[in-house]
């Protein structure tokens, strides 16, 4: 909206901005490139190699590895590419075990 402001009516990014009621630093925000695509690619690939290793274990490698990463950053990076080990082995339910039984 401050952009069709600025070129309809001739006014300056900071009047179309506070008309449009939008901070000027968000209209001026150059979005930053993804720049996990190695650090991603690293981790699934410990994670392949590696099937019973959970985040923990595969951050400490990374670490090793000479990656200066926070542990945060890696969470998020395991998490979004599916890697999650069950920390609990599945059991029946017991309502499905005594449906069987009626």
């Amino acid at each position: 909206m401050a952009q069709h402001l600025i070129d309809e009516y001739r006014v300056s990014q900071n009047r179309a901005c506070r008309v449009a009621v939008l901070a000027s630093s968000t209209f001026r925000y150059i979005p930053v490139p993804d720049k996990d695509e190695a650090l991603r690619a690293r981790i699934r690939e410990i994670a392949e190699t590696r099937v019973r290793y959970g985040f923990w274990r595969v951050y400490i490698l990374v670490r090793r590895e000479g990656w200066m990463v926070n542990h945060k950053r890696v969470y998020r990076l395991y998490k979004e590419e599916g890697l999650n080990l069950r920390s609990k082995r599945p059991r029946r339910s017991r309502a499905a075990a005594t449906a069987w039984t009626v």
